[in-house]
This record gives C-alpha cells, structure tokens and sequence, in this order.
C-alpha cells in the first residue's frame, strides 16, 4: 500500500468573500474552478506547503490559520485538506501566474456561482458554513 500524498487548498478570505481560483491546466481540468494550493513537499508541514504554493500560484504572501474540519481523497494517494488564510498586510493582491486564468472574490451568495471542480465541492461546503450567508445552505450548480 502506498503512502498517502496530502495535497493543501487555500480557504483565502477577505473578510466574508472566498478566493476562487479557474484552472488552466491540465485540460482535463481547464475551465473549472478550485481551492487553489498544491502537494506538500516531503518535510515540509502543511501550513508550509499552503503558504509556498500560494507564493508560487497567485505571487502573494498568506498566513494560513485553521485547518477546515474534514479531508478529502482525490485520485489514489492523493487526499485534501484545507486550511482558511488571510493575506499578510502589505502583500500584493492574488494574480492568476501559474495554473490559473481567472481569479474571483466570492461573497457568500456567489460561493456557488462558479463550476467548481468535483473534489473540491465538499471542502467549498464546509467553508460557505463557516462564512456564512446564503452558499452555507445552497446547493452546488449542476454540471
């Protein structure tokens, strides 16, 4: 059996809005849209990985600060696990770079405005209730 890889997504918030971001690559996924982050690298923590692939994707600088209750498998070994951050002061705001072609903040009534990617859906529910607002309750938009 092999090792599970733990893969880290960002609940970025400004205030109430979420931070979604539309993959571009790879075509499998271009078009829809994700909690953005990435693996975590071996010895790297979590909360590590978080901050480095939010650098990486969206040219920021984020402190990650409570990990979303839940994880959540992807393709084998894969598994999600999410954390809420905010932006450090001073940090520039997120730019698509990498993987990405669009970026949008979501209220909580827009939370389910956008197509997002299937394994993501469970972790974007957990978040709308922590935030609050019409996307706690409201049901993801159909494919």
């Amino acid at each position: 059996m092999s090792e599970r890889i733990v893969v880290v997504g960002a609940a970025l918030l400004d205030g109430d809005r979420l931070l979604a971001a539309r993959r571009s690559a790879p075509p499998e996924l271009a078009g829809r849209w994700e909690l953005p982050g990435g693996k975590v690298e071996p010895g790297e923590t979590p909360e590590d990985a978080l901050a480095r692939e939010l650098h990486e994707e969206l040219g920021i600088e984020a402190e990650p600060l409570t990990r979303v209750p839940g994880e959540w498998p992807l393709r084998s070994p894969y598994v999600l696990q999410v954390w809420t951050a905010r932006l450090h002061p001073g940090s520039p705001q997120p730019k698509p770079l990498q993987d990405h072609d669009e970026l949008r903040w979501l209220t909580p009534a827009e939370i389910w405005t956008v197509n997002w990617l299937d394994q993501d859906i469970l972790a974007v529910r957990e978040v709308a209730a922590m935030v609050g607002g019409e996307g706690a309750g409201a049901k993801p938009r159909p494919l």
